[in-house]
């Protein structure tokens, strides 16, 4: 089981947008829940709707959610494929463009003979890249510091890496001289892996209009209430931002600490049971199992 993963929040398009992500980029859609039947709306939902998709492509694992129009997409953090071949970069580019637009044309780049930045229809951003020493298939979340952020790219990928097991930095190329606004020294692009898994990271001082946001969180599937609780207390940094299990880290960054048995915990056969576990889920803030168990 993938420990950590991006959780994008859809309006009503989830299922939409896991069958479009699997039809394009090859894949599966895992399971699909609705919303309980419970006394208290949730999101704004109906009961019985799509409420969350579980879906792969390329064995990446993400989790896709209806919760209305409360959040929108940022560039801040976007989704990386490594492809094969210019010819498979063309090819994505194709399909995730239609409706979408670009942010970095496809084009040839120093760092990459075939490479393009877009925003899909959904407004989820894609970096897609071609290089000859590409891990084939690898996808990655890749994480851009902007704004009051700026040029604390290294310090966050030095955090994340002791924050959780299993972790290193992998490499980091920087700026150099006269590259303002961007200080030479910072990031332009950084490999660290977290939990076994490959993320990217880079800065930018430019006046880009956005920065991290809900939209695109990181679930991570606790094994035990200790685990939360160490994570909970490393991470959280917004004691406004807390709310059934999500919280909000000192970079902006929001991550879902949850027990990786969760579906189970709220599935019952007595629905009653499922709608007083989910109102107890909704009314924390950092998990508590036994007390969810226990509702």
């Amino acid at each position: 089981m993938q420990k950590i993963v991006p959780h994008l929040w859809f309006d009503s398009e989830a299922k939409e947008a896991a069958e479009f992500y699997v039809s394009v980029l090859g894949g599966e859609v895992k399971s699909v829940t609705l919303y309980p039947n419970a006394g208290q709306e949730i999101h704004g939902r109906q009961a019985g709707s799509v409420m969350t998709v579980d879906f792969t492509v390329r064995g990446f694992e993400m989790l896709a959610l209806n919760g209305g129009p409360v959040f929108n997409f940022t560039p801040a953090i976007s989704i990386t494929v490594e492809c094969e071949s210019a010819e498979e970069v063309d090819r994505l580019w194709g399909s995730l463009i239609d409706g979408g637009t670009a942010l970095m044309d496809l084009d040839t780049y120093p760092f990459s003979p075939r490479y393009g930045w877009l925003r899909d229809r959904y407004g989820l951003t894609w970096q897609l890249i071609y290089h000859a020493n590409a891990e084939s298939h690898r996808m990655f979340p890749s994480l851009m510091f902007t704004g009051d952020v700026a040029g604390r790219a290294e310090e966050a990928m030095g955090f994340y890496t002791k924050t959780f097991p299993r972790s290193e930095i992998g490499m980091i190329a920087r700026y150099g001289a006269g590259a303002e606004p961007d200080v030479e020294g910072s990031v332009t692009h950084g490999i660290f892996v977290l939990e076994d898994q490959t993320f990217s990271a880079m800065d930018s001082a430019h006046p880009h209009q956005f920065n991290f946001n809900e939209a695109l969180s990181f679930l991570v599937r606790c094994e035990d209430q200790a685990e939360i609780d160490r994570l909970w207390s490393a991470l959280s940094a917004h004691p406004e931002a807390e709310q059934c299990g999500w919280l909000k880290d000192r970079y902006g960054v929001s991550w879902q600490i949850v027990p990786a048995n969760l579906g189970e915990i709220l599935g019952d056969d007595d629905t009653a049971v499922v709608d007083r576990r989910m109102a107890m889920l909704l009314s924390m803030k950092k998990i508590d199992i036994e007390t969810l168990r226990a509702a």
